[in-house]
């Protein structure tokens, strides 16, 4: 079985928050005659203590049935101060043989060329979906697959509420606003804010990227050069514009400075409010606490200004890196191999309903996802998904979620947050060495 240290068991809220905690290893033989086996292997593993372990633990589980390797999981705290953690104990040689991380934005700043294998070879890899690798890449090198499934960024909904008042799905910004007004007539909150946990203020910002990129296809790669910025590139701009209509429209609750993450979902779930821009990684709190309510939440991407431009922007999961240094490099690499398996995936989702599809080709979802994952679906199947904009530029400031807060509470104009993020940026990008700036 697998040994833990501080394991922590929760199911996550924040943008960081997915897992895959397994470690691969090679053969141990068993002496069958005899019920005996040979000494067992063991892969160590470094996880942050937010992610949801159980289908980690039941791939980890058969792993070392099949190997006779036992996975090893050591938990770390979240946020900065995990983040910190991981980059003393690469600096100081005290790394797990596995490593779990974000991917995207904040996989650069862990130097992977130094510190992680380089995966592109391998076989495994060949079934891992473009978009993820990705937000593993550096200089063309692989470096991790992908933990958890993937997530989109959008608007969770209430059906009964839509049922209710006969609307229908939007599919541009003004048919949403014309629902958000016959909700708030209703007298329904339309919009749930739920700005006391800042970080949920940015999901409208953060949510449009495919509309960006749509309208803009080269701004990732001009934003990280430094040849765009948000304030003067009129569909980025149009993000913080979208949050800013929410608000001087009067279509939030009237204590969203007040109200938290989990009492947001608790509006959604029992239709108090009819709209929560979220990640669908919520979907597995919800399901946790207001398990009746699932077949009643839907979910659409955030919708542009045209019809025919209607997509949806996907949070590329966490990864599972395997540190350089680590005396069990092959080993490793055998268990990333069997996790990203139909047997892996299968093993994962007979624990953990998935909030989205993964990041693996040709793998088979079960039938009974949530019905918001169903909603999903349809758009990583029609090719109409591009990542959100973290995992295809390094350039993420840090106080995004403070200033879109100022935004989507009538504090800052939406030209004024997007000028306020543009030079919020500026220091990241001259930490990362970036060219241009």
């Amino acid at each position: 079985m697998m040994k833990k240290t501080s394991k922590v068991l929760s199911i996550i809220s924040s943008v960081a928050l997915f897992s895959g905690i397994m470690a691969g290893c090679s053969s141990g033989s068993e002496d069958t005659s005899s019920g005996e086996s040979s000494e067992k292997k063991t892969l160590t593993f470094l996880i942050d203590n937010q992610t949801q372990l159980g289908g980690i633990e039941a791939i980890a589980e058969e792993f070392e049935k099949k190997n006779n390797i036992e996975i090893e999981i050591e938990t770390r705290p979240g946020g900065a101060e995990g983040d910190n953690l991981i980059k003393t104990r690469l600096a100081t040689g005290d790394m797990t043989d596995l490593v779990w991380n974000n991917s995207g934005s904040q996989l650069q700043a862990l130097n992977p060329e130094q510190n992680f294998v380089d995966l592109s070879s391998e076989p495994f890899m060949e079934n891992i979906m473009d978009n993820f690798k990705d937000a593993v890449t550096v200089n063309g090198k692989v470096f991790g697959i992908p933990g958890t499934p993937t997530n989109a960024g959008g608007w969770l909904y209430n059906k009964k509420v839509y049922e209710e008042l006969g609307l229908t799905v939007p599919k541009t910004w003004e048919e949403l606003m014309a629902n958000n007004e016959k909700i708030k007539e209703a007298g329904k909150t339309a919009v749930i804010g739920t700005y006391k946990d800042t970080w949920t203020s940015q999901l409208i910002v953060l949510a449009d990227n495919y509309n960006v990129l749509a309208e803009s296809p080269t701004f990732a790669e001009d934003f990280t050069a430094n040849k765009a910025k948000i304030a003067t590139t009129p569909a980025a701009l149009r993000s913080f514009e979208k949050l800013e209509e929410v608000h001087s429209k009067g279509y939030l609750n009237e204590d969203f400075l007040a109200t938290g993450y989990d009492a947001g979902l608790k509006m959604l779930a029992e239709g108090e409010g009819a709209h929560y821009p979220m990640v669908t990684f919520a979907l597995a709190v919800l399901a946790g606490n207001h398990a009746d309510a699932m077949e009643n939440i839907g979910f659409f991407p955030q919708p542009g200004d045209s019809a025919d431009k209607n997509g949806l922007t996907v949070w590329m999961p966490a990864g599972i890196f395997i540190n350089k240094n680590s005396e069990n490099v092959d080993d490793a690499k055998k268990f990333l191999e069997f996790y990203v398996s139909q047997e892996g995936v299968d093993l994962y989702t007979s624990k953990v309903k998935p909030d989205g599809p993964f990041a693996v080709k040709g793998v088979e979802l079960p039938d009974d996802v949530y019905p918001a994952v169903k909603d999903m679906i349809q758009y990583f199947e029609s090719g109409n998904t591009t990542p959100a904009l973290e995992f295809l530029s390094p350039v993420k400031g840090p106080n995004l979620e403070q200033i879109t807060t100022q935004v989507g509470s009538g504090i800052s104009s939406a030209k004024e947050g997007a000028e306020l993020y543009d030079k919020d940026v500026e220091k990241q990008a001259k930490q990362l060495g970036l060219e241009g700036w």
